[in-house]
C-alpha cells in the first residue's frame, strides 16, 4: 500500500510544537510542516502543511527541492470511484491574496521520491518551496511516527 493511499480517518498531522510552527517569507505564510515517517522498502514520502497568502499580490508555488529526496512534485489527489489517483501539478498551485491551502493525506502534498535514506520519526527534512513572486523558501518538516491507514499502521 502507497503512503497516500489512506483511509478518511488517517492523522492529520503532528499536534503540539511541530504543529506551532511556521515560517514566512513576504506575504507567504507555511504552517506545520510535516513528513510520515518511510518505510523502508519504498523511496517516497509525503510533505504535508498549510499554506496562506497573506500578501495583496497573487502568487504561485511553482517547485519543491531538498537534499533528502533526488525530485519533489507538487501533487493531488482526485477520487476515482473507490480508489484514489495521485496527479502532479505541473504548473503548481495558484495562491490569490487570502487563500488558505492545507497540504494533507488524501489532498495537496509535495511527493519526495527518490529518497537518499528512510524518513525517521523525530527528524527534520529541510526543504526549499519555490514560488513564482516572493522567491525561495527554506523549511523543515518534522518527521512524525507511522500512523493509522485502514487497518494497517503505516
Amino acid at each position: 500500500m502507497s503512503w497516500f493511499n489512506r483511509s478518511r480517518n488517517t492523522s492529520e498531522g503532528p499536534k503540539g510544537p511541530a504543529a506551532a510552527r511556521s515560517f514566512v517569507l513576504g506575504g507567504i505564510e507555511v504552517v506545520g510542516p510535516w513528513a510520515r515517517a518511510s518505510l523502508p522498502a519504498t523511496a517516497e514520502g509525503g510533505g504535508f502543511f498549510t499554506i496562506t497568502n497573506k500578501g495583496t499580490i497573487p502568487d504561485r508555488l511553482i517547485a519543491a527541492s531538498s537534499p533528502v529526496a533526488e525530485h519533489i512534485e507538487i501533487h493531488a489527489i482526485k477520487v476515482v470511484g473507490d480508489g484514489l489517483r495521485m496527479r502532479q501539478r505541473e504548473g503548481g498551485l495558484a495562491l490569490p491574496p487570502g487563500t488558505t491551502l492545507t497540504f494533507k493525506p488524501r489532498g495537496y502534498h509535495l511527493l519526495l521520491t527518490g529518497l537518499k535514506a528512510p524518513l525517521e520519526p523525530g527528524s527534520r527534512a529541510p526543504v526549499t518551496l519555490a514560488f513564482e513572486n516572493a522567491g525561495k523558501m527554506d523549511i523543515e518538516l518534522a518527521v512524525e511516527a507511522p500512523g493509522p491507514v485502514g487497518t494497517q499502521t503505516l
